[in-house]
């Protein structure tokens, strides 16, 4: 599997993040690569750095996100978009390097709240 960092899809995730609902997240800790060569199901990946990893190298919390070339291709921008939404839906409040799971007592991460976020974003382009 080949990663390279993601620039473009970066500058988009940049202006989800001027949206209300992310003001928590730090974006200079997020980093975007781009993978080839995955045989996974998901169009992206959200990977945290654990608050053992960043105590041992005194670190800040950081987050990367994945997207999945062969499927996040495939995708329409406006789907490319809500799948970055969903992905950022898996950052803490805290922005504590953790992950939120999909369903728990404080969030549930689904398909309302991401178009909801995203009728947020599109009405501000």
């Amino acid at each position: 599997m080949e990663w390279t960092a993601d620039y473009k899809i970066k500058k988009e995730l940049q202006k989800i993040l001027r949206l209300p609902e992310f003001s928590y997240i730090n974006g200079k800790e997020i980093t975007l690569y781009r993978s080839y060569g995955s045989s996974s199901r998901a169009y992206a990946r959200i990977w945290g750095l654990p608050r053992v990893w960043q105590q041992a190298l005194s670190l800040k919390p950081h987050y990367i996100i994945e997207v999945i070339s062969e499927r996040f291709n495939k995708l329409s921008p406006s789907d490319q978009i809500k799948t970055l939404i969903h992905e950022l839906l898996h950052i803490p409040k805290n922005f504590s390097g953790a992950l939120v799971p999909h369903k728990g007592r404080r969030q549930n991460i689904n398909h309302d709240i991401i178009n909801r976020i995203y009728d947020h974003y599109y009405s501000r382009q």
